[in-house]
């Protein structure tokens, strides 16, 4: 039976990364160790200034370097070395950064980004602060950004000993250094 709607599938199985790329429901769906979380509604404004902002900041510093930047929607199949009836994770973060082009293929990135970066919407702070944080982790993110649009903050969180330690939360007034991008910094003045 072809799954068109989200109202099909039973919310309490567990799902594979097969069974998520054969659905043609409408609705965003992201799989946390098989289950299905769905997606917020369509973005705000603000959100999507502060993505476009950050974005064009890396797309223009990593125009002659060997990474790639990727934004929503885009799956990032966080197990890397299983196969996708296997896999059980799969996310779209709103910006991610990937320096191996073996992870990359047409339909997706198949293991950690090096550089994920979510941005708070009302309604979905749970989720990116506590889910999505042990998943990355878990993953082996190197860098973890959260930004936060109402205080015009951003939590950088640096993978240490397979473990997320906050690096600093920067500011307004702040430049955000990247740990794992040599070189990238960016004024907060032009995130928010």
């Amino acid at each position: 039976m072809e799954i068109t709607s989200l109202s099909q599938l039973d919310l309490n199985k567990t799902y594979s990364y097969a069974d998520y790329f054969s659905w043609k429901i409408t609705e965003r769906v992201e799989l946390f160790m098989g289950k299905i979380f769905e997606i917020s509604p369509a973005p705000t404004s603000s959100h999507q200034r502060i993505s476009r902002n950050i974005c064009t900041e890396l797309i223009i510093f990593l125009q002659k370097r060997p990474c790639e930047v990727f934004y929503a929607p885009f799956d990032v199949r966080l197990e890397k070395d299983k196969n996708d009836e296997q896999a059980k994770t799969v996310v779209q973060p709103d910006i991610c950064v990937i320096c191996d082009f073996t992870k990359i293929d047409e339909r997706r990135c198949k293991g950690a980004p090096d550089l994920i970066v979510e941005i708070l919407s009302p309604g979905n702070s749970t989720k990116e602060m506590k889910n999505k944080f042990e998943l990355y982790e878990k993953a082996g993110v190197l860098e973890y950004w959260i930004v936060q649009p109402a205080d015009k903050t951003i939590f950088q969180y640096i993978l240490t000993d397979d473990q997320f330690i906050n690096h600093k939360t920067t500011t307004f007034e702040d430049n955000i250094f990247s740990s794992c991008i040599e070189g990238f910094s960016m004024p907060l003045s032009k995130v928010f």
